[in-house]
């Protein structure tokens, strides 16, 4: 398949599929173990792990292959190729860090700039021109999924769309990031897209058709002129955050908009950087404005103007003066009118001249002057005001001081500030005013808006080195901002979770960014920075430093607060911000907060010429002033939260509104989220800085979201893909044929043995954790390079054979070939072939004339047929055509007709097979009818019978009714009692709800009385206000003040109260520390008890836990109150310290009116007026100081209520106490009778262990064991009797878990009366058991129950000894907190008098903890990420260890392979060494033979020499020679014969003895080969018999073990058995007296019963012969298969069994061999020797009885194989029946061959002919249906009438059955009612008691209380001696009696902390404030 290249928008948007999908990618990956490690430059590198040594990695780089080493903490693991270029970083396998810097460094190098991660959209600032904005790219993701498409903004945008539209729901786009990110772009994108998608023209023929779009797009350039500056990171920076509100009607079209802004930087019209510049607007207005336009507007070069410090700096591919020309353009599409234009530029251009007002200071005065005011004139001229007025409002403005107006000259400092704060504030009323005239024009009321879009764009978390007020604002901002993401992803992500049935806990992501905003937004208790700043500035001395000190003071202990290591400066503090610590610097916050102004400059404004000026000045009013800031006193100073109409906003308060407005529309929103990121600071495409980058993931939270997203399960995969992809791990699980999804899945996961924590499967997806993906995937790549293998070795060898078969047929041509050629040779030049080749052509030439004669008469012939067939065509062509028009309707009706025909003959088929199948089975039925009619004769007569025998029988059971009457009223008597019994609990249930209730309503009248009392609080610091404003109330306040102090005094003494009961609380511990004290002797006795009673003490230690929170909660109260007390007196100290104030400035008012009592009559008629108003102000003080003492009596009236329900509270603690007593007695009980039983259990295991002593003699090392154990466990007793006496120190605190002591005693009844009915059944399974023989089996799983039981107790007995240890633990960490308490309480008497020397060490102390507790959280964080890892480890190490065991499952298998090969080298080997030998044998032959030749050589060379000597001789003599002459030739002549033969033999001889020494050097070099090869066989062997060797030595230990276990097992089983069999005799025995009684009334039925299983034996056997005759052939097919199944795993477990055997005797003599070896060197294996010569007797045990198995797996294979016999006989008369229907299958579709023939030979008939056939055909498919429809209906009659029949039968039988069930069931009634009135009767009697011990037990507690009062009264006075003495120490010096007086409250609430912490801490939790 040839794919299609991608287009270039599309480059831009689509990953490769072939970079995802390489293998070899996925190769490198799968055989490197490749990880990220940190770097420097990259951020991470990958490198692949060469070597671990403990904490430390060895690593090497993968791109230089550097070698490294690296901590392990700082490995981070990388994600298959699979996840690279991932659009959605949420489905990464491996979530860290790392891998997300990675995906998204590799889709940006990619040009894909948009990425997803969960909600998130991720955007990288491409800095380039992309080309996928285009109407193209529009239309591809309009109305798509976001899955669907790749990512982009466009997809956002319209899922928001999408989803408003179906959902109703309004939506909300939060675009965040760094200035330069990209913000402003996207929001513009996603504008340009809604316009598109939802404009309103759309097929409407309106005028103003579009208008509203295009002013909705051109809103953006002129905001953009006037909120948008160059930065140094970008040339269109928002210098603003705006919230874009898009309103759409029900249809869907944009209706209108609004816009609000947040934050403008006004500041930059004053100053910016070298390369930075101000506000577009200025530099278009210069560069763009016409002469006569610039006239107007007085304007100057840019350098003249001092604002624009710069000059003139230009944005590259931007013209400042077309960019004029846009917006001009933008405001007329926006409706601005020619004036207002000029308006705004007039007040741009003032701002700029306002830069260019000089002042200088005089010479001998501080005071300024303007020389020249030049610039002031055209400020003057632009601004419409007068000079004279406006010079001396900023060089000496009026300012009122008290009720005077003053002159104040202004020095040359204040005078620049007030320019410059003028020329921001007239730049920010302008910018109001334009955004404000924008929502006019956007805002269309001509259709109503029924939901809206909003986009968000506001600047992201910034961490500067120098951050300030702004700064904080943005981050919180995005602290909020992170929250509502936070909230909503994991909700959304929980709702997929609750959606596809998931088990998870509702976690809110959301709280963990809580008390960050809590600390920045507060507004009390304590108050937070924005409400501390607030407060700041309403006093007239404070400062920057003393805000940042009260910060610290009131906020120091805040868990995100932080002081800096190194204070540069006393301004700077620390906040702790999800995205990091951030450090504020805190100099001129106040200013900032206040934003004040020249209020005589804002009134020349507000009454300017100009009416533009005066709209933007309406609020001059509520200007910060001179004049307020001067008068400004502390009295004056209104609260953090609340503010009055004539006094002035902050910055601070103002903002705080506006983000809470935002917060709560985001809210009702449903957001989507964009995070937009710069890759680098120099502005260059395709760059990408990684450290830049993590630290924006980390401020924009998409870490964050990560970190969420791995406490879930973010992969997750749809069924089917899951099943297609990972198949191939799991292909044997799944069956053939189809399967649902999700039972597929859930058979694959099984198969894969993954740990269920790490996945969940849902409704239609399966959910995994991070990590388990890639491991998955790790094992799918070793699958399928496995299977590739394969496939490659089978194709190789497809080919090779392939090859070779071409090679062999072209071996065959060309021998075909060759012989061809050599014919050709021989007969090329034999005369006769000659002769043939020229002879055969002219064989025909003298045929020719004849031939031509004939061809010509031919050709007139065919000319005349021609000239016919011209003539026949031109008509046929004409008839053809009418023919193929014709033909052509015919096909078409031919078509349609065949397929009705097919369809038709498919109905026929399928009738014709149903016909015979419904033949078959009417005969059938017929044959049964006949049957089951002659069945139903004799059943009448039996049924006549059966009549006689019913009424007897109902006759007896009349009288069984009577009885059974008797018994219902005794029944009912019974229930009635019962009852009682229930609604007595029921009412003990509902006073324990009713106690619970009354419990939450006093924490909630606790809450209420502490809002009541913050309200308080705020009334009375009103009160103190007005007071402080009035002068002639002092001495009235001097008496209320007495009335106070005597309120303060009956307060003291409430709080006296409180101090008793907390003494007496604290005497009642020592009483209960000294009874814990009498208890450790008395359960010191009983230690074997509680051993056992400690698993029940579990539940009642969770009623302690409730009861301690109880204690919490009231300490809290009471905690509360003292605080309410402090906060009085300090209170109560401010009002005294004001009063004093108030009286000096009294005093000197009062001075200064006696100087100017006799002035003028003015004067005196101010006076009066005056004093009118003070009456009335008096009157009203009054009144106010009325209702105060009114709600202050309220509160004491409270306050009362509140300690006596407090009291109650105590009371009803202290009678849940003697409740737990009296439960603890029971508990006591019931150990007791456990002990027993637990004795009972040790005995029958004694008896175990010595029946097992007598059994194994020779077990000497199991007795050492033994005995070392006993030694432990008499060590482990000794630890428990400790941990015991121990114990006794908390069983006070859990006398109060009365309650669960109750519902174990209810669990106790149940399951008595549970076990009566076990019994019960017990008994009915003994009667059973005479009837059936099958019941023993029954008691026998009883049993086994009871064996499992057991051992469930033993474990049950493990588990509360390792409570134990854990009570034991905790027993040690309260004794601790104890000696801790005892200790802190003698340091503080100590610290009393040491703490003011102590103070200036403290401080050095509190820094050095500050850098401590830094350590402690970055270690903290640390320990927190290492958890994490550790957890996803110890997931992955569990997934390792399933691994493990499958591999080591697949070693196993691979060893016995092994095993078989090494066995097989061995056979060879042996041969070889045979064949070497035979060889040698031949070669010693072969040189014997040698030899042998070669000395019969020598022999006849001696022979010759002797012969020619002897010849030299006789020539010598010459005597003889004449005669001998002839005899010597003959003698030579053979001789020399002889000589020859010789040599020939010796030739061949030395041949063959040349051939045999090279056969011999090759066997001696394959023998050295061979020994080389076996030598090394052998060395592996031995390795291998090593390890098996040692494997053998632990299976051996472990099964030496297990035997142990089962013997030990096997003991307890009989000391059970035993008991069960004594059970078993008892239970007979009251079965036997039980059934004496009932055997008599059981008789008459066993009668009937036997009579009824005569009938239905005779039913069921007609059944069997009916259903006998259906199933024989499936039974004979299924029973072939199973034996044919069965044949061959009897065969796999013979061969098994066979290996094994092998396998046992080689390891038998291996190990034989080995310890015969070892035995003489090695003592110590001697042991081992023995127990593997007991393991090796075992071995032979068990392989004797594998041949006994041997010899029954042969007997049942001959009886299998006579069966598979008779089976193949059966099979083969099936076939027979098959072959006769495929037969007759064969002949109908012949029958349809012949029909479908007949019906193309139809096609060329007529069309009346082809429809009466059809006719025919359906009227004889009609008359089948009539047949089937009739037969169909005799089956159902005859089938009614079976059933019929079955069902009388069935009633008979069924009404029989339950009348027995019925006599039965009374008589068990009886029974159960007897043994409930004996439980009933034990109940009342155990009450009884109880209530015996309560009463004794309350005594106690009065006597207890008596005495907890005394102690508390002797508190009480120590502490008001101690007040008394604190008071005398505070009294002296008035001056600085405040400051004391903060510093003995600090000294006594430090002291309180601490007590309350050493408190808090024995109880085991921190206090919470």
């Amino acid at each position: 398949m040839s794919k299609k290249a991608p287009t270039e928008d599309e480059k831009f948007l689509f990953v490769d599929k072939d970079f995802l999908n390489s293998p070899m990618a996925q190769a490198d990956w799968s055989a490197k173990k490749l990880v990220w490690i940190p770097s420097e430059k990259h951020g991470f590198e990958a490198a692949s792990i060469k070597e671990e040594k403990g904490d430390e990695v060895l690593v090497e780089l993968a791109d230089n292959g550097k070698k490294m080493t690296v901590n392990k903490d700082d490995i981070q693991k990388m994600n298959p190729p699979k996840f690279s270029k991932v659009e959605d970083m949420a489905e990464l396998t491996c979530l860290n860090e790392a891998s997300v810097l990675h995906n998204i460094r590799e889709r940006y190098f990619s040009g894909l700039i948009y990425t997803y991660s969960g909600l998130f959209c991720v955007v990288v600032n491409p800095y380039k021109m992309l080309p996928i904005y285009s109407e193209k790219i529009i239309d591809m993701y309009k109305g798509k999924k976001r899955h669907e498409v790749p990512p982009h903004i466009y997809a956002i945008a319209d899922n928001a769309y999408r989803n408003m539209m179906q959902d109703r729901e309004d939506q909300s786009i939060l675009c965040t990031g760094e200035s330069g990110a990209g913000k402003t772009e996207n929001t513009k994108k996603v504008i340009q897209y809604l316009a598109v998608v939802a404009s309103s023209h759309k097929g409407k023929k309106d005028s103003n058709a579009g208008e509203l779009e295009k002013q909705l797009l051109q809103a953006n350039p002129i905001l953009e002129a006037f909120g948008n500056a160059k930065t140094i990171k970008n040339d269109n920076s928002s210098r603003f955050g705006k919230f874009i509100r898009i309103n759409f009607d029900v249809t869907g079209y944009i209706v209108g908009a609004n816009i609000e802004t947040y934050l403008l930087e006004k500041s930059r019209c004053i100053r910016q950087a070298k390369t930075e510049r101000a506000f577009h607007i200025f530099y278009y207005m210069i560069a763009g404005a016409k002469d006569k336009l610039k006239d107007d507007l007085l304007l100057e070069p840019f350098s003249n103007y001092r604002f624009l410090s710069a000059g003139h700096v230009q944005i590259p591919g931007q013209q400042d003066d077309e960019m004029y020309e846009e917006t001009m353009e933008a405001m007329n599409i926006m409706g601005f009118t020619e004036e207002e234009r000029a308006d705004i530029l007039k007040v741009c251009s003032t701002v700029m001249q306002l830069g260019n007002i000089e002042f200088k200071k005089e010479r001998n005065q501080e005071q300024a002057t303007m020389p020249d005011n030049t610039a002031a004139q055209k400020v003057c001229h632009l601004q419409g005001i007068n000079v004279t007025d406006f010079t001396r409002a900023i060089l000496t403005p009026r300012i009122k001081v008290g009720r005077e107006v003053v002159q104040k000259a202004q020095t040359k400092e204040q005078a620049d500030f007030a320019t410059e704060a003028l020329a921001k504030a007239i730049y920010e009323r302008l910018f109001r005013w334009i955004l404000g005239r924008v929502n006019k024009a956007l805002d269309k009321t001509k259709r109503q808006g029924a939901s809206f879009l909003g986009i968000l764009d506001i600047a992201g978390f910034e961490i500067f080195e120098d951050n300030s007020f702004e700064q904080l604002c943005i981050n919180y901002t995005n602290e909020k901002l992170q929250q509502l993401f936070n909230h909503t992803m994991f909700i959304l992500e929980q709702e997929e979770y609750q959606r596809e049935g998931i088990e998870w806990n509702f976690i809110d992501f959301g709280l963990d960014l809580q008390p960050c905003i809590e600390l920045i937004e507060r507004p009390n208790n304590p108050p937070g920075i924005l409400a501390l700043l607030d407060e700041e500035c309403w006093f007239p001395k404070a400062t920057d430093i003393s805000f940042v000190e009260k910060l610290m003071n009131t906020q120091g202990s805040h868990v995100k607060f932080a002081k800096p290591k190194q204070l540069k400066d006393k301004t700077e503090f620390s906040i702790l911000h999800y995205a990091g610590k951030v450090d504020y610097n805190a100099t001129a916050w106040l200013t900032k907060n206040m934003d004040p102004l020249n209020d005589n400059v804002t009134a020349l404004l507000n009454n300017s010429s100009s009416q533009f000026v005066q709209d933007l000045w309406k609020d001059a009013d509520r200007v910060v002033g001179l004049d307020t800031i001067a008068k400004m006193t502390d009295s004056s100073m209104p609260s953090a939260s609340k503010t009055k109409k004539g006094m002035f906003r902050t910055v601070g308060q103002l903002y705080k509104e506006s983000l809470a407005k935002l917060m709560t529309t985001l809210h009702n929103t449903q957001p989507n989220f964009v995070r937009c990121i710069i890759p680098n600071h120099e502005k260059r495409a395709g760059k990408l800085d990684a450290h830049l980058v993590l630290e924006q993931l980390r401020c924009n939270g998409v870490l964050e979201g990560i970190r969420i997203c791995r406490q879930g399960f973010p992969n997750r995969i749809v069924f089917q893909e899951f099943r297609q992809r990972y198949e191939i791990l799991a292909a044997s699980a799944i069956p053939k044929g189809f399967m649902d999804g999700k039972q597929a899945c859930c058979l694959m996961i099984k198969h894969l043995d993954l740990d269920p924590n790490l996945y969940r499967i849902g409704q239609s997806k399966i959910f995994f954790r991070t990590g388990v993906l890639a491991q998955l995937e790790e094992e799918r790549d070793l699958k399928i390079t496995v299977i590739i293998i394969a496939f490659q070795a089978q194709a190789r060898g497809f080919l090779a054979r392939k090859a070779f078969a071409k090679r062999q047929q072209q071996l065959t041509a060309m021998k075909v070939i060759q012989r061809n050629c050599a014919a050709y040779l021989k007969l090329r030049n034999w005369q006769w072939w000659r002769l043939f080749t020229k002879v055969k052509p002219l064989l025909q030439v003298t045929r020719q004339e004849e031939e031509m004669s004939q061809k010509e008469e031919e050709l007139q012939k065919a000319k005349e047929v021609a000239t016919k067939f011209e003539t026949e065509l031109k008509e046929i062509s004409l008839k053809h055509t009418q023919i193929v028009e014709e033909r052509n309707a015919l096909q078409e009706q031919l078509q349609a007709e065949t397929e009705l025909y097919a369809e038709a003959e498919e109905m026929r088929v399928r009738l014709a097979a149903k016909k015979q199948e419904l033949e078959e089975i009417l005969h059938e039925m017929e044959a049964r009818l006949d049957e089951e009619e002659e069945r139903a004769q004799a059943l009448l007569l039996d049924k006549k019978k059966m009549q006689q025998q019913m009424q007897e029988l109902e006759e007896h059971l009349e009288e069984e009714e009577d009885a059974r009457q008797k018994l219902q009223l005794e029944k009912v008597t019974c229930e009635g009692k019962i009852k009682k019994l229930e609604d007595d609990v029921l009412v003990m249930e509902d006073h324990n709800n009713k106690l619970l209730k009354e419990r939450k309503l006093m924490e909630e009248r606790i809450a209420d009385f502490s809002a009541n009392l913050a309200e308080e609080e705020e009334k009375s610091k009103n009160l103190t206000k007005l007071k402080n404003k009035h002068e002639s109330m002092i001495s009235e306040l001097e008496v209320r003040l007495k009335k106070e102090e005597k309120t303060r005094q009956e307060l003291d003494k409430a709080k006296r109260k409180l101090e008793a009961e907390s003494n007496d609380l604290q005497e009642q511990i020592a009483d209960l520390q000294a009874q814990i004290a009498d208890l450790k002797a008395q359960l010191a006795k009983k230690e074997e008890e509680l051993q056992n009673a400690l698993a029940r003490l579990e539940d009642e230690t969770a009623q302690k836990n409730n009861a301690l929170k109880k204690i919490r909660e009231l300490e809290g109260h009471i905690s509360d109150l003292q605080e309410d007390l402090d906060s009085e007196r300090a209170a109560r100290n401010k009002a005294e310290k004001i009063k004093r104030d108030l009286g000096e400035e009294l005093e000197a008012l009062k001075s200064e009116l006696e100087d100017t009592l006799d002035t003028t009559a003015t004067q005196q008629e101010l006076r009066a007026k005056r004093e009118q108003e003070v009456n009335l102000l008096k009157r009203a003080i009054e009144d106010e100081n009325r209702t105060h003492e009114a709600q202050v009596q309220e509160m004491r009236q409270k306050h009362t209520q509140a300690v006596e329900e407090l009291t109650e509270q105590l009371e009803q603690s202290k009678r849940v106490k003697s409740n737990l007593e009296k439960a603890k007695q029971a508990l006591e009980k019931e150990t007791s009778e456990l002990t027993m039983e637990v004795r009972s259990l040790t005995q029958a295991k004694q008896d175990g262990e010595h029946k097992r002593k007598k059994l194994e003699g020779q077990v000497a090392d199991l007795t050492s064991r033994f005995s070392d154990s006993e030694k432990q466990k008499a060590e482990l007793g000794e630890r428990c009797s400790k941990i015991t006496v121990e114990l006794e120190s908390v069983t006070n605190l859990l006398n109060e878990a009365e309650g669960k002591n109750i519902k174990l005693s209810k669990d106790v009844t149940s399951l008595s009366s549970q076990l009566q009915d076990t019994q019960e059944l017990l008994a009915e399974e003994t009667r059973q058991k005479l009837q059936i023989s099958t019941k023993l089996r029954q008691a026998e799983d009883d049993k086994n129950s009871l064996q499992e039981q057991l051992e469930e107790e033993m474990e049950a007995k493990r588990n509360v000894e390792r409570h134990v240890s854990t009570l034991n633990v905790q027993l040690s960490d309260a004794k601790k907190k104890l000696e801790e308490m005892s200790g802190n309480i003698e340091f503080l008497e100590e610290g009393k008098k040491r703490l003011q020397k102590d103070l200036e060490a403290a401080n050095t102390q509190f820094e050095e903890k500050a850098s401590a507790y830094d350590k402690l959280e970055k270690t903290k964080n640390r320990l927190q990420q290492e958890l994490e890892d550790t957890l996803m480890d110890l997931d992955n190490q569990r997934q390792i260890v399933s691994n493990l065991e499958k591999k080591q499952k697949k070693f196993d298998q691979m060893l016995a392979e092994e095993k078989s090969i090494s066995s097989k080298y061995a056979d060879e080997r042996d041969r070889a060494e045979a064949e070497a030998r035979e060889k040698e044998t031949k070669a010693l032959s072969l040189a014997r033979a040698l030899d042998e030749a070669q000395e019969a050589r020598e022999e006849l060379e001696r022979a010759n020499k002797a012969l020619r000597i002897e010849m030299e001789d006789l020539i010598s003599s010459k005597d003889d020679v004449g005669k001998n002459v002839h005899e010597l030739e003959k003698s030579k002549r053979g001789l020399e014969a002889q000589v020859e033969e010789m040599k020939t033999q010796l030739e061949e001889l030395e041949d063959e003895l040349q051939a045999a020494e090279d056969a011999k050097l090759r066997l001696e070099v394959n023998m050295q080969a061979l020994k080389a090869q076996f030598e090394r066989d052998l060395q592996g062997r031995d390795e291998m018999g090593e390890e098996k060797k040692r494997q053998l030595v632990k299976q051996v230990r472990e099964l030496e073990t297990e035997l142990e276990d089962e013997r030990k097992q096997k003991a307890q089983a009989a000391a059970a058995k035993k008991k069960l069999e004594t059970d078993m005799k008892d239970l007979e025995g009251h079965i036997e007296t039980a059934n004496k009684g009932r055997d008599e009334a059981i008789k008459q039925l066993r009668k009937l019963q036997a009579q009824m299983k005569d009938f239905q034996r005779e039913l069921e056997d007609a059944r069997a012969a009916r259903e006998e005759v259906l199933t024989t052939a499936k039974e004979s097919e299924r029973k072939a298969k199973s034996l044919e199944a069965e044949l061959m795993q009897l065969q796999e477990d013979l061969a098994a069994a066979e290996r094994a055997r092998k396998q046992a005797e080689a390891e038998r003599d291996e190990l034989s061999d080995e310890l015969a070896s070892n035995s003489s060197g090695k003592s110590a294996l001697a042991d081992e020797k023995r127990r593997l010569e007991a393991k090796i007797t075992q071995l032979e045990e068990e392989l004797e009885e594998e041949q006994s198995n041997m010899e029954i797996l042969n007997d049942r294979l001959r009886k299998s194989g006579q069966q598979v016999e008779q089976l193949n006989n059966e099979l083969q008369t099936e076939r027979s029946t098959s072959q006769k229907n495929d037969s007759a299958r064969q002949q109908m579709e012949r029958q349809n061959k012949e029909l479908k023939a007949k019906l193309q030979e139809m096609e060329n008939q007529v069309k009346s002919k082809f429809k009466s056939s059809i006719s025919a055909l359906e009227a004889k498919v009609a008359q089948l249906e009539e047949q089937l429809e009739q037969e169909s209906r005799d089956k159902q009659a005859a089938a009614k009438g079976m059933r019929q029949k079955d069902k009388k039968l069935k009633d008979l039988l069924m009404q029989l059955e339950d009348e027995r069930k019925q006599s039965e069931q009374y008589k068990d009634q009886a029974e159960k009612s007897s043994s409930r009135l004996k439980q009933l009767k034990r109940q009342l009697e155990e009450s009884e008691e109880e209530s015996q011990r309560a009463t004794a037990a309350r005594r106690k507690l009065q006597r207890e209380l008596d005495e907890a009062t005394e102690a508390n009264d002797a508190m009480s006075r120590e502490v008001n001696s101690l007040k008394s003495k604190l008071r005398r120490g505070n009294e002296p010096s008035f001056g600085s009696a405040p400051r004391r007086m903060g510093g003995g409250r600090r000294v006594v609430e430090d002291a309180s902390e601490e007590e309350g912490d050493a408190q808090n801490d024995f109880n085991g939790t921190k206090s919470s404030d």
